[in-house]
């Protein structure tokens, strides 16, 4: 894609483009003969000579096209009155507008070089010379299928205004078999005068022959194409016939047809230019989405969750009639070779100040992970063993041993506050809720990649769930901490393993059995986050690939009616394009910033970066207030957008192409540091040698 921007630049001249003009120097090294001579300078041979055009012969030539808007007008103009010109194309509009080219050859016009990008050829060197010309053949090679010996230079005007500066480029492209072709009359159409004046500067005196310029491109040329539909006609009254200059001067034609490899390689030129100018176009079109989707998706969170947080913080609040829940609860803490983590997590829920029975289901465990728990001897702990069989197996092993009719569930690298379970039941209140997500936080937050996902899980998941929560469509109960209603699992069958966000999956499927599913952000969980890039790409791949497989499972709630229907038609497109789709497009935001760097316009690009950078802090700093976090790790923000967002588009990427290709991913067990012991500002549990390692993947 950047090969393609930076051809389509270098086409539109955004890259290698010189607009500078050498000021006018002596003439003491042209021959004067050339100075006072015509205005066709022919320096092939060892002596210079210049030509003049015959008496009652006009050569109109025009400039730096063609132009998709007025190159068509004058060509249409000059074939009502029957007149020949030639145009002398640049290489970088003769390559995005071949069709034009062709029509002018068709038509019996003549083809002349004007370089590719239109430099001051003076100020350049014979490399770059040589460069303009054979871009410039190339680009008529692939439009017209023809060569061309005529040329005219960038800025120049008559023979008689050459100098020290222009003359040598003059007999180099000499050299390389080029007429130079410069003019008698300037009808100085490019400084808009009106018609009137265009036709008295473009008419010769008392018959004699001239070659007028003109343009068709470069500006508003409706003057132009005005004067020549009363110019053409009267100068032919007066005798005047309008030729090519090669007809004028009774020469061979300047057109040498291309064939072979020549051919194939201007059509191939023609061809990729096309496919930037296209593919641009389409990643124009794709940065407006990916703009519209962030900034869409930044106004919804900021208005959702301030309606959520004034909604949920209002004095007196109560989730529902059944208002408070006490009841008892069961835990469930699934477990795999969790024996560096397990301690911590079962002592932090011994601190509980809700009633709880808690269940640690071995997953068939080999690292002692059931007797580390069984020699703890707590009290209402208890362990299931069963042989490995995965989380969703172990979860549901867990469901049917509990005993309550409410069941938390939560990761065994993951420590709880003393209040979170009670927060976490508390919207049971409401019969209609069948699912609580919990507030998951980064416990690792010191090191750099650390405070990034501090970051995204703040801003982006729990400031998420609080809009969700409003649009009553929560895609995810995060496992580290969620709470389930046992009528609402059984109804949907429980935990299922054909995807491999087992979250996902079982919060889509309680929506679309009718129940509401909603945030507590009081019932905070302490997780440890990936601290490599490589366990990062592990988790953050195996929830990207899992999210597309549980939209694809529950797609047939896009046609359904009733509560499925409407989480698919208002959750699922959200899910998707929030989650899927935005993240997808999100690199064009540093592929165009990288351009815009390189090529300009620089300032508008740095502006346009840091203003999107500004709201995406705006945002953030709004989410760290409204879970009363320190600001500190906003820092890193920057930092962040540049690099970790290259890394998630790569995740997902790499998630695509397992979805399309049908591949299957494993279930990939992450290792731990240990970093999180305890909730923050409480002692850690004895033994605290014993946290590291192990786990399900992660909270989300």
């Amino acid at each position: 894609m950047m090969a393609m921007l930076m051809l389509r630049g270098y086409v539109h001249s955004e890259i290698l483009a010189d607009y500078r003009i050498r000021s006018e120097a002596a003439a003491d090294t042209v021959p004067q003969k050339i100075l006072d001579g015509g205005p066709v300078v022919d320096t092939r041979g060892a002596t210079p000579t210049s030509l003049d055009v015959p008496d009652h012969r006009i050569v109109l030539t025009f400039d730096d096209g063609p132009d998709p808007k007025w190159t068509p007008e004058v060509l249409d103009m000059l074939k009502k009155h029957r007149a020949h010109a030639v145009f002398f194309i640049t290489g970088t509009m003769a390559s995005r507008y071949p069709d034009l080219v062709r029509r002018m050859v068709d038509e019996g016009h003549e083809i002349g070089l004007h370089t590719f990008n239109h430099p001051d050829l003076s100020l350049q060197s014979k490399k770059r010379i040589d460069w303009e010309l054979t871009q410039n053949q190339l680009a008529l090679a692939g439009a017209a299928g023809i060569r061309t010996s005529l040329f005219r230079p960038p800025y120049s005007s008559s023979a008689d205004a050459l100098d020290n500066a222009s003359w040598p480029v003059t007999q180099y492209v000499g050299t390389r078999g080029y007429l130079t072709v410069f003019t008698t009359a300037d009808s100085e159409d490019w400084q808009r005068p009106g018609a009137a004046q265009i036709i008295r500067n473009a008419t010769p005196e008392k018959g004699k022959g001239a070659i007028v310029l003109m343009h068709d491109s470069g500006g508003d040329r409706s003057q132009t194409v005005e004067a020549l539909d009363t110019y053409l006609p009267r100068l032919q009254e007066q005798g005047y016939r309008f030729e090519n200059l090669t007809g004028a001067l009774k020469a061979p034609s300047a057109h040498t047809e291309v064939t072979g490899v020549e051919l194939w390689k201007g059509k191939a030129w023609v061809f990729l230019v096309a496919a930037s100018d296209d593919i641009t176009a389409v990643l124009v079109v794709g940065l407006a989405v990916i703009g519209f989707l962030v900034f869409a998706r930044f106004g919804l969170m900021l208005l959702l969750s301030a309606i959520h947080t004034r909604r949920t913080r209002k004095r007196g609040f109560v989730w529902g009639p059944d208002a408070p829940v006490t009841e008892p609860v069961s835990v469930l803490v699934p477990a795999y070779n969790e024996a560096k983590c397990i301690e911590n997590t079962v002592r932090s829920l011994m601190s509980s100040e809700h009633p709880i029975e808690i269940l640690v289901i071995d997953d068939g465990s080999s690292d002692g992970t059931a007797r580390i728990v069984e020699d703890l001897a707590l009290p209402g702990v208890r362990v299931v063993r069963q042989l490995n069989a995965g989380k969703p197996a172990a979860l549901n092993r867990g469901i049917a041993n509990a005993r309550h009719d409410i069941i938390v569930m939560m990761d065994g690298d993951t420590v709880f506050e003393p209040s979170t379970v009670g927060e976490l039941v508390q919207p049971f209140a409401d019969p209609q809720v069948g699912a609580v997500a919990g507030n998951a936080k980064v416990g690792n937050k010191n090191t750099l990649i650390g405070a990034w996902q501090h970051i995204e899980y703040v801003m982006g998941f729990n400031l998420d769930r609080r809009m969700y929560d409003v649009l009553r469509c929560m895609p995810t109960i995060p496992g580290a901490v969620g709470a389930f209603r046992r009528t609402a699992l059984n109804r949907v069958g429980g935990m299922s393993d054909d995807t491999l966000a087992e979250d996902t999956d079982i919060t889509m499927a309680i929506h679309r059995d009718g129940w509401k599913v909603v945030y507590a952000e009081k019932a905070r969980a302490w997780t440890e986050a990936p601290e490599s890039v490589q366990q990062l790409w592990s988790q953050r791949y195996r929830w990207c690939y899992g999210t597309m497989q549980a939209i694809w499972k529950h797609r047939r709630a896009l046609v359904e009616r009733g509560p499925s229907g409407r989480f698919g038609r208002v959750g699922l497109p959200l899910v998707s394009l929030f989650m899927v789709v935005a993240p997808l497009l999100a690199p064009l935001i540093d592929l165009f910033l990288v351009y815009g760097l390189l090529f300009g316009p620089t300032g508008k690009t740095i502006a346009a970066w840091f203003g999107v950078l500004a709201v995406q802090a705006g945002c953030a700093a709004y989410a760290f207030v409204l879970d009363r976090e320190r600001l500190t790790p906003l820092i890193s923000l920057p930092l962040q957008q540049l690099l970790y967002r290259q890394l998630m588009y790569i995740v997902l990427l790499q998630s695509w192409i397992t979805a399309l290709t049908g591949g299957r991913l494993r279930w990939q067990k992450l290792r731990r540091m240990g970093q999180v012991a305890a909730p923050p500002g409480e002692s850690a549990p004895a033994e605290p040698g014993r946290a590291t390692a192990g786990a399900d993947g992660g909270a989300r």
